[in-house]
């Protein structure tokens, strides 16, 4: 099977960079309008009109710069930002005294929240607080006083700034937490994975030969128990692995960056899908004087992922029929195919599982039920139940839903968005 890398970038903060660049593009228009409303009334209208042209040719040039926070650079913060208090302290030699006295817009006149704005989501709360001070400290001086209104509006900036790059922290930090765990679930589950596929064979032959040398005697008894010695330590290391460290993105501000590794194989929605396939012709291989098979008339069809899974779910517990319940156990497959899901269930007529058995052969890395069944149905969308009375046999109800496998993830689209 192929291996196919996904990579899941998240980012909430560039959302904030979009808006911003359209805050930019209107908030000039505004001000330009505000100034062509009432150039009858400046002192010194050539002023104005030589400042706007700037302020255009500036906040058109750079639209790039806000697109992103890797393009908006410390040194364009600090020209956007000499650019808006430029417009401020001219308002008085551009404007009539009468009009700045009275509380008249500055120049840039919302425009300048905008400067503020790129700090924030840069870098911060703290940015946020530094850029709103200077502005705030601008508008005191064209202004003379500390009116009231100008109070209330350098307050307002100044707050509103602060908060939004608080939000913009937080937000990172719930994209990195975020990230993380989503690449420990993509490790886990790839461990889990490794761990059935080793159950399935190398532990399985490791227990065989401790069994069968304990029985021959002789040299083959020593051989036999290094073999058991092996399997304890590879039960050991396969249920309590380490978890590799998460990826760190090469670039924090286009978001947060999640790589798991998925195998691609037929049906599972890469190259080579072979489209659906009949469970029945999985499963009737494991039919034979021992085990009965019971299955519609009609093909049962799953993808081809799905249907292996659940294939090898039950070649595992019809092994566990073998060890635990001897050679001569019964054992019965049925298979139902509902409308939503497909149902196999797995009966024999053995001793049964005393209750507490499960938990304890988990705790000691025996992980037959954990991942060879219930992981593998789990990793489907669908779940393994397993129901034992003692002295009358085990049944393993296996689930899986339909739905869940037309989407051709085993995790569902509905996860990834």
């Amino acid at each position: 099977m192929a291996r196919r890398d996904t990579v899941m970038r998240m980012s909430v903060e560039q959302p904030l960079w979009r808006a911003l660049t359209g805050y930019r593009v209107l908030t000039m228009i505004y001000a330009i309008g505000l100034f062509a409303s009432a150039h009858d009334e400046f002192t010194r209208p050539w002023l104005a009109v030589a400042y706007f042209a700037v302020l255009g040719a500036w906040t058109l040039a750079t639209l790039p710069k806000v697109a992103s926070a890797a393009a908006c650079t410390k040194p364009f913060l600090a020209a956007d930002l000499a650019v808006a208090l430029t417009g401020i302290l001219l308002t008085p030699a551009a404007d009539a005294a009468e009009r700045v006295h009275d509380g008249g817009p500055t120049l840039p006149s919302i425009w300048t929240a905008g400067s503020v704005l790129a700090f924030a989501i840069k870098g911060g709360w703290r940015w946020a607080a530094l850029a709103s001070t200077l502005v705030a400290v601008a508008n005191l001086v064209e202004r003379g006083n500390p009116a009231r209104d100008t109070v209330h509006n350098v307050v307002l900036v100044w707050v509103a700034s602060i908060a939004i790059g608080y939000v913009v922290e937080v937000a990172r930090a719930s994209e990195r937490t975020l990230a993380r765990a989503l690449e420990i679930e993509a490790a886990t589950r790839e461990r889990e994975r490794l761990a059935r596929d080793i159950h399935d064979g190398v532990l399985q032959v490791l227990a065989m030969v401790q069994r069968r040398g304990a029985v021959i005697g002789g040299e083959a008894a020593e051989l036999g128990r290094m073999a058991g010695e092996q399997e304890v330590a590879l039960r050991t290391l396969v249920s309590g692995g380490l978890v590799p460290a998460s990826h760190a993105s090469e670039d924090a501000a286009r978001g947060a960056v999640v790589r798991t590794v998925e195998e691609d194989g037929p049906g599972d929605g890469g190259p080579g899908d072979g489209g659906p396939v009949d469970l029945r012709s999985l499963l009737a291989p494991h039919a034979g004087s021992r085990v009965s098979l019971a299955e519609p008339g009609a093909p049962v069809l799953l993808v081809p992922r799905a249907a292996r899974e659940v294939a090898a779910a039950v070649g595992a517990a019809l092994d566990n029929v073998r060890r635990h319940a001897g050679e001569q156990a019964r054992a019965w497959i049925l298979v139902e195919d509902e409308p939503d899901e497909v149902i196999v269930t797995v009966r024999d007529d053995g001793p049964g599982i005393p209750e507490g058995r499960l938990a304890q052969a988990e705790g000691e890395g025996r992980l037959g039920v954990a991942l060879s069944i219930r992981g593998r149905l789990r990793d489907l969308g669908g779940s393994a139940d397993v129901i034992s009375v003692p002295g009358q046999g085990t049944e393993v109800e296996l689930r899986v839903p339909k739905d869940r496998q037309r989407t051709n993830d085993p995790r569902g689209k509905a996860e990834q968005r």
